[in-house]
């Protein structure tokens, strides 16, 4: 089967290194994937325009339903040439649904702005997914379409590294979640080492978030982040995510409020295991549970004396490491892009 992704790829972030291990996976399984455009040098991705040979589209909406360099003369191109039936919705950021507010996040600002998602949606495709195993409408179909790939693991050692915590990922609404980790690290501060915080927001907020009106999802208290000395750094290529988080010796691994409602997953999810590092899980316990297994919550974040499994953590990474390895096994055998990509198959069949 020839499969379409129709995205809005970015250098920085976003689900680039996710659509490589679905088109390596692909090819393994005699499939193939790519992506609707005319390229990009900095973004590599299997970019093709060939719309006439293609089996199924599967439209991968995160942040916008617009098209990446693209407009209606090309969505109507893809839509006249794929039958409704073989195209498939990813709504990444569970944006097709009611407006939802939790502790100052939101998917949607008021009501028309929901309503005109889902019509887009609803226009496109009977067939919306969410990558949550709980979605709230009955007509979406849960799907973890951000997927493990064995081929990013690295190595564990925890000989010589640069940072005690370092994370990767925007601000956006993730203040609250990460001052929840650092407030823990800081009572274990000189046990630690130092802190790197990878990506838009941290230092500024980005010049884009004035311009749509967003400046407090990009809240950050910069001078709590000054006094405990965080370095913070601009985003790197997708492709580099995984050497920078190997850079720490644990990363967080942290949701937006909205995200932690709905359940989703997000990139960070699977790539985070792979690095050399430990994953430390500021999630509830079932959520994480239900994705990495029992084993992986050692690795959750306690609401009390939360400090403690920092300090651990910095004591004894080669007992973490262990468990590091039994969460990758899990992965490998549950939510490989090779699973997934037969997932996405029978949802494009059925």
């Amino acid at each position: 089967m020839r499969l379409m992704f129709v995205c809005w790829p970015f250098e920085d972030q976003g689900s680039g290194l996710v659509i490589q291990g679905y088109t390596a996976a692909a090819k393994m399984l005699g499939h193939e994937v790519t992506v609707y455009g005319r390229g990009n040098p900095k973004i590599r991705l299997n970019y093709s325009l060939d719309i006439e040979s293609v089996d199924a589209i599967i439209f991968i909406f995160e942040w916008t339903t617009d098209l990446w360099e693209a407009d209606h003369l090309d969505l109507v191109r893809l839509v006249s040439q794929v039958p409704r039936s073989r195209r498939v919705i990813l709504d990444g950021d569970g944006n097709y649904n009611d407006p939802i507010q939790v502790d100052g996040d939101h998917n949607h600002r008021e009501v028309a702005l929901s309503r005109k998602w889902t019509n887009i949606c609803d226009s496109l495709s009977d067939k919306n997914c969410q990558p949550t195993l709980h979605p709230l409408r009955k007509n979406v179909h849960p799907f973890l379409f951000y997927g493990y790939n064995p081929m990013w693991e690295v190595s564990l050692d925890f000989g010589n590294k640069e940072y005690g915590m370092i994370y990767l990922g925007n601000s956006k609404f993730r203040w609250g979640p990460m001052c929840r980790v650092l407030r823990a690290l800081e009572q274990v501060r000189e046990h630690v080492g130092p802190i790197g915080l990878v990506g838009h927001g941290w230092d500024a907020v980005p010049p884009w978030a004035t311009a749509m009106q967003m400046e407090e999802a990009y809240y950050v208290d910069r001078q709590y982040l000054n006094r405990l000395g965080a370095k913070t750094m601009p985003p790197v290529p997708f492709e580099q995510v995984i050497a920078w988080m190997s850079r720490g010796m644990f990363n967080p691994v942290l949701s937006r409020p909205t995200f932690s409602h709905l359940q989703l997953v997000t990139p960070r999810f699977f790539e985070t295991p792979a690095a050399n590092t430990i994953p430390l899980f500021g999630l509830d316990e079932a959520y994480v549970e239900e994705i990495y297994g029992k084993g992986a919550l050692e690795l959750v974040l306690p609401a009390e004396n939360s400090q403690a499994k920092i300090l651990d953590m910095a004591r004894r990474p080669e007992y973490y490491a262990t468990v590091v390895q039994t969460i990758r096994r899990h992965l490998r055998e549950k939510h490989s892009h090779a699973a997934r990509l037969r997932e996405l198959i029978q949802i494009v069949e059925s």
